[in-house]
């Protein structure tokens, strides 16, 4: 067996020998041995003389035994020095047996630190040349230990992994490397904005693995997660981004070089992963340039959570009810209320609840918050008008005016957009979830009002009626102006 071969021997029987709850709770998904060659693969092989390595939360050592065998092979007489952090006792044996595994190859120095990566990261004066990381996917509680020794250190994240991002990059040498796999929630969002704006501040991104397979990445550890492979330099800002595509750990994967700053925006971070990626993303830059807060529209989500309001939601109608709108009411780009849903579809309550529940009579853009990963679209959206108040169901965004509805020709326009091929193809290079949030929407682009208003009699439930009249629209502002 080789080096990479014991090491996810160990991997998988350290995985067995694990609680599947407490796992979870740590948030610690193993990195499977395909994976470890691809994350292994992105950075370059430093060229001086000792190569100085940290593996935060190694767990079983997988990552380093990919990254130590492939620095073996192109180079093999540098010497290698090895640092190793895992807090979790019951993977520390395993560890200590790759790292000797490793020793066993000559001018080898390993190190295991037993201690949380966080405070001894915080405390640490090392400096890197290769850091390579499959950190915990865990929220840090608010006001928890973890978050209040990270804020003393200007580190404000809401997720373990972010904070391993960033206190790796601190750890970096000049010229230094950090890979990482990790979700893609980090590159949009704006709970992610601080932690983004210094981590691109700091480092260069050198190249990105994607996969199209969701679930297979960790498909033995139960993970869903979205998983992406970024790979950065300290110091150093390249012309272009490798961008890698895979299906799943195991598939060959096509690469293809896009130019930096079609990767790397100022608000977010988008991966463009084929030709038909990079056409999205360039045509939404060319032709949408607002806002919602720029056209003086304001996205907020639903009001009402059904699990928390069950005594006020009827089935039917009754004396003094309002409509009860949830993501079931949106068709092919429409509203219809009521449809015989087998959810409630009526809302009732006294006066004071229903004032904090409620939104006024008016027109509004409504947008699914979720859709299912086999859905052909990823948003989905409807207008909703009426004459009298409505409650929304917290599964739903609305779109509204300063808590007031919208100009009529105005919402049908935007309707119109959300649901048009163009949007829907740019959101899935924008974002990296099925999940279409309040603050991605707050980010994104969109036409004028005045666009808008010339899509307003546009056909919602043809596609091809759809797609036309946006591109027609679209260009014709374009070469007017």
């Amino acid at each position: 067996m080789s080096l990479i071969d014991r090491a996810e021997a160990r991997r998988k029987s350290a995985l067995a020998a694990m609680d599947p709850s407490e796992q979870a709770a740590l948030g610690q998904y193993f990195t499977p041995y395909q994976a470890a060659l691809i994350i292994a693969g992105l950075p370059r092989v430093p060229q001086g003389d000792t190569i100085r390595i940290l593996d935060p939360g190694a767990g079983s050592g997988m990552l380093t035994a990919a990254l130590v065998d492939r620095i073996r092979a192109e180079r093999p007489a540098a010497p290698i020095d090895v640092i190793a952090v895992e807090v979790d006792e019951t993977l520390q044996s395993a560890l200590r047996e790759t790292l000797s595994d490793i020793e066993a190859l000559g001018d080898v120095k390993t190190t295991l630190i037993a201690e949380d990566f966080l405070s001894w990261a915080l405390s640490s004066g090392k400096r890197f040349d290769v850091i390579i990381q499959n950190p915990p996917y865990a929220k840090l509680q608010t006001g928890s230990e973890q978050q209040n020794l990270l804020r003393a250190a200007s580190i404000d994240v809401p997720n373990i992994y972010a904070a391993f991002l960033a206190l790796g990059v601190r750890l970096l040498a000049n010229d230094g490397q950090q890979v990482a796999i990790t979700p893609r929630s980090w590159m949009n969002g704006t709970y992610y904005s601080r932690f983004r704006r210094e981590f691109v501040d700091t480092v260069g991104i050198d190249g990105i693995h994607t996969f199209e397979s969701r679930s297979k990445v960790f498909g033995d550890t139960g993970v869903l997660q979205e998983a992406i492979v970024v790979s950065v330099t300290r110091g150093r800002r390249p012309d272009t981004v490798h961008v890698y595509t895979s299906h799943d750990h195991r598939d060959e994967a096509s690469v293809r070089s896009v130019a930096y700053d079609d990767v790397v925006t100022a608000d977010f971070i988008h991966v463009p992963a084929t030709e038909k990626d990079a056409a999205a993303v360039a045509w939404m830059t060319r032709h949408a340039h607002h806002t919602l807060a720029d056209l003086g529209l304001t996205v907020s989500t639903g009001r009402v959570v059904d699990f928390r309001s069950r005594d006020m939601l009827h089935q039917e109608p009754i004396d003094g009810s309002w409509p009860m709108v949830n993501a079931s009411h949106i068709r092919n780009g429409q509203t219809k209320h009521p449809i015989g849903a087998k959810k409630p579809e009526w809302f009732h309550t006294v006066p004071e609840v229903a004032s904090k529940l409620l939104v006024p009579a008016g027109a509004y853009v409504l947008i699914k918050r979720f859709s299912a990963k086999e859905e052909r679209r990823r948003v989905s959206a409807g207008v909703w008008q009426s004459g009298d108040a409505v409650a929304f169901d917290n599964k739903l965004n609305y779109v509204h005016q300063n808590g007031a509805g919208l100009d009529l020709a105005v919402a049908r326009g935007l309707a119109v957009f959300l649901n048009s091929s163009r949007l829907d193809d740019y959101f899935r290079v924008f974002s990296g979830h099925t999940q279409v949030n309040a603050t991605d929407l707050r980010q994104m682009r969109f036409p004028s009002l005045e666009q808008l208003r010339a899509l307003a009699s546009v056909d919602t439930t043809s596609q091809d009626t759809i797609d036309t009249a946006v591109e027609n629209v679209m260009a014709a502002v374009e070469i007017a102006a």
